[in-house]
């Protein structure tokens, strides 16, 4: 995924944070931020160390979403911000239930339509 897709300013992802709206799995949490008229989503990834201990394996839950919403980035509108937060039990996860994850986490918040 490009660094345009992402969102790595504090202050940008404080505003996300703070100003928009969340929902949860089990596994990730997501906030999201309309923002009209920008070309294309961007998304933050938060994996603290209460979640990993070794940074290894918080880069791999990273990947393994980055990889992801690669995967689902025709589907996901382009006017939105939106941050991505692993809690502990993601850390079990291999990129299949990842994905189902994170699409499950993206159709509560309303970002991508059910199917099926």
């Amino acid at each position: 995924m490009k660094k345009s897709y992402r969102i790595k300013k504090e202050d940008e992802f404080q505003k996300v944070f703070f100003g928009g709206n969340s929902v949860a799995n089990k596994n990730f949490v997501l906030y999201q931020l309309e923002k009209p008229g920008q070309k294309h989503f961007r998304v933050g990834l938060s994996v603290g160390k209460k979640v990993a201990l070794r940074a290894n394996k918080r880069n791999r839950i990273k990947r393994y979403v980055r990889q992801s919403l690669f995967e689902l980035k025709e589907q996901i509108p382009a006017e939105v911000d939106f941050l991505i937060i692993a809690r502990k039990p993601s850390i079990d996860l291999d990129m299949f239930e990842t994905k189902k994850n994170i699409q499950h986490v993206l159709k509560l918040g309303k970002i991508i339509e059910e199917t099926e």
